[in-house]
């Protein structure tokens, strides 16, 4: 018994040192180099790192030089088998908002060890509620329309089933 101890002990001691140590900033500059060859930019005003979480406020999202939107707060938090990415407070160009919803006020994007092959998310803004999940084995992503709101811009992308309006895509 106490050799079950002494190795749940340690595992737990690694685990925890693992996402102490783990360099969450240079991981976001790496993302954000691998963005960039994309004609990607974030630019951030302020990065702040927790224990288990990166936090980035104030970002504005570039592509090809042109500023298409700003978020209020981007925050990471993992614990290695469960990350999310929250969203707060996306807010378009004026230039998109026809084609695309102005705001969005909150956005979750989760990953679980439980199902690795799967990205889950929640949103919700302008257009009401929306859940989705992206299967990565098919790529394939469903968004589903719970709460329908101001989706007049979006509504020639969107299919209309029994439970309501969903935009399907693979990639």
């Amino acid at each position: 018994m106490q050799m079950v101890k002494k190795s749940a002990l340690i595992f737990l001691m690694l685990w925890f040192s693992i996402l102490l140590f783990m360099p969450k900033a240079e991981l976001y500059y790496t993302i954000e180099q691998s963005l960039a060859k994309q004609d990607i930019k974030l630019n951030e005003k302020n990065i702040e790192e927790g224990i288990f979480s990166l936090t980035l406020k104030d970002v504005t999202v570039y592509v090809k030089g042109i500023a298409l939107a700003n978020i209020e707060e981007l925050d990471f938090f993992t614990l290695l088998f469960y990350s999310s990415l929250e969203v707060t407070n996306l807010k378009v160009d004026e230039a998109l908002q026809t084609k695309v919803p102005a705001t969005t006020k909150e956005a979750s994007f989760t990953h679980s060890i439980l199902s690795p092959l799967s990205v889950s998310l929640d949103a919700n803004g302008s257009f009401v509620a929306l859940e989705g999940s992206v299967d990565l084995i098919n790529k394939d992503l469903r968004i589903d329309f719970v709460e329908v709101g101001d989706i007049g811009m979006i509504q020639s992308h969107l299919t209309k089933d029994e439970k309501g309006w969903f935009y399907e895509k693979s990639f």
